[in-house]
């Protein structure tokens, strides 16, 4: 029978001693298990000792626990029943050495680790229920590996470590405490099912209390790679994720690089998410997603240093409270770089977030998109430059919270060579404020409709060419590129060529169903004929738009307007002053609607 969760805020027994009266310490306990060396991998430097000629054969190495003798600190894997030789199934053994530790953690209060030294651990067929007080260390990712598989199981999603709410009764009074995940790969290609499972994770824990994920890799897991909810008091820090999530089409929950559920301890969870790499994962980079709509949105979120590529949002924050944001990258990614909406499982979007000194480059569709939020969201400092369609824009998806967006604020960022307008508002807002930014040379789309077809015509994997062309450089940049039933979107051009995104993440092509053969006819649609700095497309009340120097200095400008109040947009009692609006293609503004009330004074290039 297992012993029940405890946790450290319990008063933990008197230490066990041994036989001989001595007093037990740390380093007896390490000696005892000739373990001094794996304390290096766990934060203590030192000397490693000379390790047991060979390793025992599975299944004969001496157990975790001994009747009558303490349970050491440190277990090494290989002396415990793992065999590390990627052909036995690790994974039994690995439950029975977590179970162990775990019941000792529960005995005395004293966490344990178990050190992996480098080899191919096989976890096949059954998930690893973890436990409370057990860490997990390796020697390093491509040293340490664990293969997931279920070739004997095709119905068990098989994560390396999961404890959760419906299968094992997690709450915030039965969590996981004081756990590490530390220096090992995890790969997921060998677990196969029917159809989407959102408990094929990497690792997939709810409620952890001072848990750490450092140095790790984690790639091709069915879904999420790292998808742990409701983390406390927890880091994870560099740990790279890679094509996650690739039995989920996109259209299923969870498949991210990493997936953070948030909400279930209370208004506060004091997360930080460092140093982090998310490549080509199915659906988010990363999110962090409120899981029940009627719990408060947490505070205390921080995303730190980290890179987002190729995924199909970057960074997602589906209902977080002041989510911090700082010196991230977000490229290539099929939507959008960040992305508040409501897209998560309970439509609640963020709040309150701050998007600070990050460049948001090259994403196939929009930089930044945010909506069904009700304001408080500021981005300061950032590059927001080359994405396909717009550099930000404010919209609100149908099943989300649809009020005007109120205290929204870009202050000082650099919003520059956009296939679209540099600032875009298809949603509602009230006392937005757009000071000090530069936008600049946006509206990139600008080239006129094409077609052709024929012996100039050619076509690979990534991109098209036609040697007769004469295009406007990335003038089709985010357009649909049609051939026959397929489609793909442009990520650039130069005078003759189109190089385009992938059909999917993770996908190697830009054609679903094949590459088109040499000389088969294509499309290119019209730009469309307005393309400005800032776009007022829906109601905007009480703007404050000031200080800001909107132009485009190429010889060809294809940003054609300052400012654009478009003839569904409106601008009421907006505080419009110190603009530099002079150098745009056709005009400084455009009013299709005229401007109602206000003070606009001292705006260049505006009578």
């Amino acid at each position: 029978m297992r012993l029940p969760y405890r946790t450290r805020e319990a008063e933990p027994p008197a230490r066990r001693t041994p036989s001989d009266g001595s007093a037990v310490t740390r380093r007896r306990l390490l000696g005892a298990a000739g373990l001094l060396a794996v304390a290096g991998a766990t934060g203590t430097r030192a000397r490693p000792a000379r390790a047991p000629a060979g390793d025992p054969p599975a299944g004969r190495g001496r157990p975790a626990v001994t009747a009558g003798q303490a349970v050491p600190a440190v277990s090494n894997a290989r002396q415990c029943g793992l065999a590390g030789d990627g052909v036995t199934n690790d994974q039994p053994a690995l439950q029975a050495l977590v179970d162990a530790l775990g019941a000792a953690y529960a005995a005395d209060g004293l966490g344990r680790v178990i050190y992996c030294p480098p080899g191919e651990y096989s976890i096949r067929d059954a998930g690893t229920v973890w436990r409370s007080g057990v860490s997990l260390v390796g020697a390093g990712p491509g040293v340490t590996r664990f293969l997931l598989s279920n070739s004997g199981n095709r119905a068990d999603p098989t994560p390396l470590a999961f404890f959760t709410t419906l299968q094992h009764g997690a709450t915030r009074a039965n969590h996981l405490t004081d756990c590490a995940f530390e220096r090992f790969e995890i790969d997921g290609s060998r677990v196969l099912l029917a159809g989407y499972n959102v408990l094929a994770k990497g690792l997939g824990m709810q409620y952890m209390l001072r848990a750490r994920f450092r140095d790790l890799y984690i790639h091709d897991t069915a879904a999420s790679g790292l998808g742990c909810d409701f983390l406390q008091d927890t880091t994870i820090e560099s740990v790279v994720a890679e094509r996650c999530g690739r039995l989920n089409p996109g259209t299923n929950i969870g498949g991210a690089g990493f997936g953070i559920g948030i909400g279930g301890w209370g208004p506060v969870e004091r997360l930080a998410i460092a140093d982090c790499t998310a490549l080509g994962n199915g659906t988010n980079g990363f999110f962090v997603e409120l899981q029940k709509s009627w719990w408060t949105p947490p505070r205390g979120i921080r995303v730190v240093g980290c890179h987002a590529e190729g995924n199909y949002y970057g960074i997602s924050d589906w209902g977080a409270d002041g989510m911090t944001v700082s010196a991230c990258t977000m490229t290539a990614n099929l939507v959008a770089g960040y992305d508040v909406s409501a897209h998560g499982t309970t439509r609640v979007g963020g709040r309150g977030g701050i998007v600070t000194d990050c460049v948001i480059d090259r994403n196939v569709h929009h930089g930044v998109v945010i909506g069904n939020t009700p304001g408080r969201y500021a981005l300061r400092g950032n590059r927001i430059s080359a994405n396909g369609c717009h550099g930000y824009l404010q919209y609100n998806l149908r099943t989300g919270d649809r009020r005007p967006a109120a205290l929204m604020a870009l202050d000082g960022n650099e919003i520059w060579d956009n296939g679209l307008d540099g600032i875009r508002a298809d949603a509602a807002t009230v006392d937005a404020a757009l000071v000090d930014n530069r936008i600049e040379g946006n509206g990139r789309r600008a080239a006129a409709a094409a077609s052709g077809g024929g012996r100039t015509v050619s076509y690979t994997a990534m991109s098209m060419v036609d040697k007769n062309a004469r295009w406007l450089p990335d003038g089709h940049l985010g357009k649909w590129l049609r051939v026959g039933d397929q489609r793909a979107v442009v990520t650039g051009n130069t005078a003759t060529e189109l190089t385009l995104a992938p059909w999917r993440t993770g996908a190697t092509t830009a054609w679903p169903t094949g590459t088109p053969s040499a000389g088969d006819r294509y499309s290119l649609p019209a730009a469309p004929p307005a393309r400005a700095g800032v776009t007022l497309a829906r109601p905007t009340d009480r703007p404050t738009i000031r200080g800001n120097r909107i132009w485009d200095s190429r010889a060809r400008k294809t940003q054609t307007y300052g400012l654009w109040v478009t003839d569904s947009g409106t601008c009421v009692s907006g505080w419009v002053a110190d603009n530099d609006l002079a150098g745009n293609g056709r005009a400084a503004v455009r009013f299709d609607t005229v401007p109602d009330g206000g003070r606009w004074r001292d705006n260049v290039g505006l009578a």
